[in-house]
């Protein structure tokens, strides 16, 4: 029996050193990767916290950078104040003025605008005299506005088109400058009355004259009855004549 517990106890205690080895060898990997996580936690806390010099934005200054009004280039420099363009200036509108006279207005130039007075004294406000009068009641040579080429303009009633307005820059007027306005029919195609007069005269047997101003419907019917017998030649130079037969796109004679 002795000899039998003998070599039991010897596997024993070898089983029993295994286990505590093996239970060592545990704990320390354990430890070990424990050590080197927080190890990596504060070398990436340590590098959360120190900037990287490379992802550093340069402080670059702006530039600062002054926009020239357009205003600026119709406004002549170190000239008279009161020659400036009413777009170099701002005024205060005069309630006391009456209508068709003339007024005084108090005048000051807007910014980057150098100008003098009568002294060649550099100023900013000054007075200018000028007709109390809106934009649309001036004279029609003080603005110019745009032209419809849609419309007839040999018509009864005379035909009108919406039109817009623009005031010459050196005329002062009380006002917006720029402004609808209805106006007759007015405009050219290049058609000549001398030349259609003269058509209607010698060739007016074969339409020509019809021909000349659009109108080929009248003149195939002029060119095939031989002009109506000689007797609708005589009646469109009539016509053509005193101006009541005009070119088929409805435009003046030239």
């Amino acid at each position: 029996m002795v000899d039998l517990a003998v070599p039991g106890l010897s596997a024993l205690k070898r089983l029993c050193s295994v286990t505590l080895f093996l239970s060592q060898l545990y704990v320390l990997s354990g430890r070990g990767s424990l050590m080197t996580t927080e190890h990596s936690k504060q070398q990436f806390v340590s590098t959360k916290g120190v900037t990287s010099p490379s992802t550093n934005t340069p402080y670059t200054r702006a530039t600062e950078t002054t926009e020239i009004p357009s205003y600026v280039s119709k406004c002549p420099s170190n000239g008279l104040c009161s020659k400036l363009p009413p777009d170099c200036m701002t005024c205060k509108t005069n309630f006391s003025c009456v209508y068709g006279k003339p007024a005084t207005f108090d005048c000051k130039i807007k910014p980057q605008i150098h100008c003098v007075d009568q002294g060649n004294n550099e100023v900013e406000n000054f007075t200018i005299n000028m007709t109390c009068q809106f934009c649309w009641q001036l004279e029609p040579t003080d603005y110019v506005c745009t032209n419809s080429t849609s419309c007839m303009t040999v018509s009864c009633p005379r035909q009108r088109y919406n039109a817009t307005c623009t005031v010459h820059d050196h005329i002062h007027c009380l006002g917006n400058r720029v402004f609808p306005k209805m106006l007759y029919c007015n405009w050219t195609g290049g058609y000549k009355w001398s030349t259609a007069l003269a058509l209607s005269i010698t060739l007016g047997g074969f339409g020509a004259d019809r021909f000349y101003l659009g109108q080929w419907r009248e003149g195939l019917g002029k060119l095939f009855s031989f002009g109506g017998l000689g007797i609708w030649t005589l009646i469109d130079v009539l016509l053509i004549g005193v101006g009541y037969v005009g070119p088929a796109d409805g435009s003046l004679y030239i």
